[in-house]
């Protein structure tokens, strides 16, 4: 038997024919106003689509469209087993589609194919195959009212659901509010990022394929202060699923107090600590930091962009990244070989570039990366870049980079290793490197993070919740706890007479 020949990525990317309309009401449209906006890749700058430009009547129309499907109930009136079958048929249709859609993504936003072909669709069909076999498990609740009464509490579906992704996961930020919303029984305006709109648009033909009905699911491309403020401000909406920024989370509160009230779950960026314990395998925690932060373009909200070691193992914890810097070296996105790709557009690369000099003008010491390469490409690329001697009050430790760029700050105990982690705006993750279990607990627990990993970084599944606290916002995807933000409870109380 022979092993079939590895995909041509180029020969494919070129012969690839994208369609940049809005799916609205079961159907692509163009933009009421006809306008667009160019998609071009991070790889090349090669423009890849002309993409609706939505706006508020795109939105009005996409909402119009969610809140009569919802209505007539036929989707949320199914069985949930019957929801459940069709859910299933999208994630049949999704793996169908790996190829393209692992394609696009990479295209899109400019990570490695092999990481969109190993990571980002495998993990999207398993949140929306998990959400789906929830569907038909999710049991309401008897209150203990006494004889005379029987209290019922049951889950409904919110109604219109507002999902508004970033551009650093498209396909899987959208699977982890989409799986929920539509598991059950809400209809949804799904709003992607302006920067990386395309395997939306595609996810929500292959849910029409599927069978789940017109109007559903709506995709309206567009930029965030247009169609994602026509969305938030919108009265027709019940709630708002939104990851991105903090400073974005905001004007989602905002929009929300200015409009209906509409619940509003933020899942937003985070400056996680790394905090490496001198009695830690130091040499793992280096490898793990380094391919943690590296990951993605270091385009994670996750990342563990702040390191905390002890004075004692500092060095050595530095020499042990250096020595994986090699591996995570930019290369050619559609390159089954490369492992850090491009970033997303050139205001993000500016945006990296600005921090990097921030590292230096204030002191810290650069030991690896920190240049843009790959310049004659026509990409954005930057090079995976360490500061060592950084201090917790400089901006590169204060504020997310959202670009391959790691701090080294030193400490010399426990007690200073926890009031620098906790000294942050943020709180989405954090990590705790030690061979000490007491050490472990102890520091788990005075972290104020939403995760907090212990000996390892990323490990994740569909079943533990995800998201933080503070300012790292209120929102928890995933897990059997993401119903909570797109379901009602409602309590039915019926009173019991007694036999006459």
């Amino acid at each position: 038997m022979t092993t079939p020949p590895a995909p041509n990525w180029h020969e494919r990317a070129a012969a690839l024919a994208i369609d940049g309309r809005a799916v609205i009401a079961g159907e692509r449209r163009a933009a009421v106003t006809g306008e667009t906006f160019e998609c071009r890749s991070p790889i090349d700058g090669r423009l890849l689509a002309a993409v609706a430009r939505g706006r508020g009547e795109d939105v009005d129309a996409a909402v119009a469209a969610a809140r009569a499907a919802f209505e007539d109930r036929r989707w949320a009136g199914k069985p949930p087993a019957a929801r459940k079958k069709v859910l299933q048929r999208w994630v049949e249709g999704i793996l169908a589609a790996r190829d393209e859609l692992a394609l696009l993504e990479t295209l899109d936003m400019g990570k490695p194919i092999r990481d969109a072909l190993a990571v980002d669709v495998p993990l999207a069909a398993r949140c929306l195959g998990w959400y789906a076999e929830a569907a038909d498990k999710l049991y309401g609740e008897t209150a203990p009212t006494g004889d005379d009464a029987l209290a019922l509490i049951t889950r409904e579906p919110v109604g219109v659901v507002g999902a508004i992704v970033p551009w650093n996961y498209p396909m899987l930020m959208a699977s982890w509010k989409l799986g929920p919303a539509l598991a059950a029984g809400n209809s949804v305006v799904l709003k992607p990022s302006e920067k990386s709109p395309l395997t939306a648009l595609r996810l929500a033909d292959l849910a029409l394929e599927a069978g789940i009905p017109p109007g559903v699911l709506n995709v309206v491309p567009g930029y965030g202060h247009e169609a994602g403020e026509a969305l938030a401000l919108h009265m027709d909406v019940d709630a708002l699923g939104f990851t991105g920024s903090t400073r974005t989370g905001r004007r989602m509160l905002e929009y929300a107090g200015r409009s209906n009230l509409k619940r509003v779950y933020n899942e937003l960026g985070g400056k996680s600590a790394f905090v490496v314990f001198a009695d830690a395998d130091v040499a793992r925690a280096a490898r793990t930091a380094a391919g943690s932060m590296f990951f993605n373009q270091g385009e994670s909200c996750n990342a563990p962009s702040r390191v905390l070691v002890h004075e004692s193992v500092a060095d050595a914890f530095v020499e042990g990244v250096l020595a994986q810097a090699p591996r995570w070296q930019p290369g050619d996105p559609l390159d089954a070989a490369t492992s850090l790709g491009a970033i997303v557009d050139e205001t993000q690369l500016a945006t990296v570039l600005r921090y990097i000099a921030a590292g230096h003008d204030e002191g810290a010491r650069c030991v690896a990366g920190g240049r843009r390469v790959r310049e004659s490409s026509g990409g954005f690329f930057v090079e995976p870049t360490v500061f060592d001697g950084v201090r917790n009050d400089m901006t590169i430790a204060r504020e997310e980079i959202f670009g391959p760029v790691l701090s080294v700050i030193r400490f010399h105990d426990e007690a200073e290793a926890v009031r620098l982690a906790n000294d942050s705006a943020y709180g989405l993750q954090a990590a705790v490197w030690t061979d000490n279990v007491h050490r472990a607990h102890r520091v788990a627990r005075a972290l104020r993070a939403g995760t907090v990993h212990v000996n390892q970084y990323d490990e994740d599944d569909i079943t533990v919740p995800f998201g933080g606290v503070k300012q790292s916002g209120n929102g928890r995807d995933k897990s059997l706890h993401a119903f909570d933000k797109v379901t009602e409870l409602k309590t039915t109380w019926l009173r019991i007479a007694p036999a006459a």
